[in-house]
C-alpha cells in the first residue's frame, strides 16, 4: 500500500511539474510594455502603449507616478490593472506647470520589470482642443459665439482663458470657396453676406504667447434670414472738433431716428453674451440727423466699439457694423504752451503741457515731438527745429533783435499720426551781445589807467592859470623887513599892489629917515638886500623905485 501511495504521489508531482514550469517560464518571459505615449488635450490626460507579449493573454497593466522631491512612487489613479492599452488619468489633481514621472509594468501571475516614461510637464505637453461654437443668423450677417477650449472648471487653461485668439474659415455651402478671418473676438459678427443663404464655418483657437495652435472645431452651418425692411446704417466715421467727438454715418432713407451705443472692446475677449453691457452715448439717443456730437470726456483713455441702429417708429434695423474707436488715435492734439528766456545770441524755450478751458493742463500719455519755427520780426525767412525734449535752445541769433516763435506737437507713433495746430506766435528781443560788454570793460580799464595822468595834467593847468591870472603878492625885502614887527603885516601882505603903492607914497618922515639910514649902510648891506630880494613882477620894480627915491632924498638932504 505504501508503494502504491508513493507511486500516486510521484504521478501527481509529475503531472503538476509541467504547469509550474510553464507558469514560471511565463513569468520570467513577461516583457515590459513599449512605446508609451502621453496625449494631453485641454484637461484630458490619456496614456497609450503597445503590448510586448501579444501571445500571452490575461495580462494587465499598471502605472505609478512620482512628483519632484518625492522618493516613493504612487499608484496612478485610473491606470491600475488595465486590460486595454489605453487609460485616462484626468481625475488626478496635478500642478500642470510641474514636472512629473511615470512608469508602467505588465502583470499576470508575475510582473514584468518597470518601464519608465520620460518626465514631462503637462502644460508644455498639452494641446489646444477645439472651441465650442454657437451661431445666430441675421439677414446679411452671422453672429458667432465662441467658448474657449477646455472645461469650465479645467485647470490647464485657467490662467490663459482671456489670452486665446481665434481664427475661422467660412464658405457658402453651395460652393467650396473659403474665406479666412484671423484674430477675432470670442463674439464676432460677419457682415456683408447674402440673405437666405447657407454658410458653413469652423473655428480654431491659439495661444500665441505659448506658441500653441489648436485644432478646428466641427463644421457648423446656418442659413441667413430674409432681408430686413430697414438696412443698418453704413460708413460710420468719428472725427474731433473743438474738444468734441463728431460721429457721422450714411443712411438710405430720410425721416429716421437713430441711437448710438458703445462697449469696452476688451469685453469681447470674455466669453459669454454682452448684449446687456452696451451703453447709450449721451446726446446720441433718438437723433434725427445722420450725425451726433458728444464731449471727449465721455470716454476715458481706451479702445471702444460703437454701433448704430435706425428706426422709423414701426420697424427697426439690425445694428450696424461695429467700428473700433481708439481715444488715442482720435484724440485732438492741442498746441503746446511754452516760455522763452532771452539771451544775447539764443533763446531758451521751455515747453509745457497744453491747457484746457479752466486753465487745467491736458494729460497726454503718448510721446510727442515738437516742431519749432522762428524768424526775425522784420523778415519772413523762417527756420525750423525738431526736438523731442521740452527744453530747447535756439542758437545763432543776433543781439538786440526781435524774433518770433511758434510751435506745434506731433505724435511719435506713426500709427497715431497726429499733429496739433501751431501755437500763437510769441515775440521776444535778444539781449545785448558780448561785444558791448567787452568794450565797456575796456573803456573802464582805460579810464582807470588814464586817471592819474588826467589828475596830473589838471594840476599843471591850474598852476599855469594861477601863475598868469592870480600871481603871488609878496612885498619887497625892504618893506617886508620894515613891517616885520608891525601888527598890520598880515594886512599889508593881503592888500593889492595899488594899495601898497598908495601906502608907500604917504610914508612919514620917520619912515624916510629909516630908509635914509638904511641907505647909508655899506655896500655889503646893499648886496645883501639884492641877494635876498627874489620877488618878480611889481615887487621887483618896487625895489628899484625905492632905491632911486632913497638916493634922491639923500641928495636933497645933503
Amino acid at each position: 500500500m505504501m508503494v502504491a501511495l508513493l507511486g500516486a504521489t510521484t504521478l501527481v508531482l509529475v503531472a503538476v511539474a509541467p504547469w509550474v514550469l510553464s507558469a514560471a517560464a511565463g513569468g520570467k518571459n513577461l516583457k515590459s510594455p513599449q512605446k508609451v505615449e502621453v496625449d494631453i488635450i485641454d484637461d484630458n490626460f490619456i496614456l497609450r502603449w503597445n503590448r510586448s507579449n501579444e501571445s500571452v493573454g490575461n495580462v494587465t497593466f499598471s502605472f505609478d507616478y512620482q512628483k519632484p522631491g518625492m522618493d516613493n512612487w504612487i499608484k496612478l489613479s485610473g491606470c491600475q490593472n488595465i486590460t486595454s492599452t489605453k487609460c485616462n488619468f484626468s481625475s488626478l489633481k496635478l500642478n500642470v506647470y510641474e514636472e512629473i514621472k511615470l512608469r508602467i509594468r505588465a502583470e499576470k501571475e508575475n510582473t514584468s520589470s518597470w518601464y519608465e516614461v520620460d518626465s514631462f510637464t503637462p502644460f508644455r505637453k498639452a494641446q489646444i482642443g477645439p472651441p465650442e461654437v454657437h451661431l445666430e443668423a441675421e439677414d446679411k450677417a452671422i453672429v458667432i459665439h465662441i467658448s474657449p477650449p477646455g472645461t469650465k472648471d479645467g485647470v490647464m487653461w485657467a490662467l490663459d482663458g482671456l489670452s486665446f485668439t481665434y481664427s475661422l474659415v467660412i464658405w457658402k455651402n453651395s460652393s467650396g470657396v473659403e474665406e479666412r478671418i484671423e484674430n477675432i473676438y470670442s463674439r464676432h459678427k460677419i457682415y456683408k453676406l447674402s440673405p437666405e443663404t447657407t454658410y458653413c464655418l469652423k473655428v480654431k483657437a491659439a495661444l500665441l504667447t505659448s506658441w500653441k495652435i489648436g485644432v478646428y472645431s466641427p463644421v457648423r452651418c446656418i442659413k441667413t434670414t430674409v432681408e430686413n425692411e430697414l438696412p443698418p446704417p453704413e460708413n460710420i466715421e468719428v472725427s474731433v472738433q473743438n474738444q468734441n467727438y463728431v460721429l457721422k454715418w450714411d443712411y438710405a432713407y430720410a425721416n429716421m431716428t437713430f441711437q448710438v451705443q458703445w462697449l469696452h472692446a476688451f469685453l469681447k475677449r470674455n466669453p459669454g453674451n454682452h448684449l446687456y453691457k452696451w451703453k447709450q452715448i449721451p446726446d446720441c439717443e433718438n437723433v434725427k440727423t445722420t450725425q451726433c456730437v458728444f464731449p471727449q470726456n465721455v470716454f476715458q483713455k481706451g479702445i471702444y466699439l460703437l454701433r448704430i441702429q435706425a428706426s422709423d417708429g414701426n420697424n427697426t434695423s439690425f445694428w450696424s457694423e461695429e467700428i473700433k474707436f481708439d481715444t488715442e488715435i482720435q484724440a485732438f492734439l492741442l498746441p503746446p504752451v511754452f516760455n522763452i528766456r532771452s539771451l544775447s545770441d539764443s533763446f531758451h524755450i521751455y515747453i509745457g503741457a497744453p491747457k484746457q478751458s479752466g486753465n487745467t493742463p491736458v494729460i497726454q500719455d503718448y510721446p510727442l515731438i515738437y516742431e519749432i519755427i522762428f524768424w526775425e520780426n522784420t523778415s519772413n525767412a523762417e527756420r525750423k527745429i525738431i526736438e523731442k525734449k521740452t527744453d530747447v535752445t535756439v542758437p545763432n541769433l543776433k543781439p538786440l533783435t526781435v524774433y518770433c516763435v511758434k510751435a506745434r506737437a506731433h505724435t511719435m507713433d506713426e500709427k497715431l499720426n497726429k499733429s496739433s495746430v501751431f501755437s500763437d506766435a510769441v515775440c521776444e528781443k535778444t539781449k545785448p551781445g558780448n561785444t558791448s560788454k567787452i568794450w565797456l570793460i575796456v573803456g573802464i580799464c582805460i579810464a582807470l589807467f588814464a586817471l592819474p595822468f588826467v589828475i596830473y595834467a589838471a594840476k599843471v593847468f591850474l598852476r599855469c592859470i594861477n601863475y598868469v591870472f592870480f600871481p603871488s603878492l609878496k612885498p619887497s625885502s625892504n618893506i617886508d623887513e620894515y613891517f616885520s614887527e608891525q601888527p598890520l603885516k598880515n594886512l599889508l601882505l593881503s592888500t593889492s599892489e595899488e594899495q601898497i603903492e598908495k601906502c608907500f607914497i604917504i610914508e612919514n618922515i620917520s619912515t624916510i629917515a629909516t630908509v635914509e639910514e638904511t641907505n647909508q649902510t655899506d655896500e655889503d648891506h646893499k648886496k645883501y638886500s639884492s641877494q635876498t630880494s627874489q620877488d618878480s613882477g611889481n615887487y621887483s620894480n618896487e625895489d628899484e623905485s625905492e632905491s632911486k627915491t632913497s638916493e634922491e632924498l639923500q641928495q636933497d638932504f645933503v
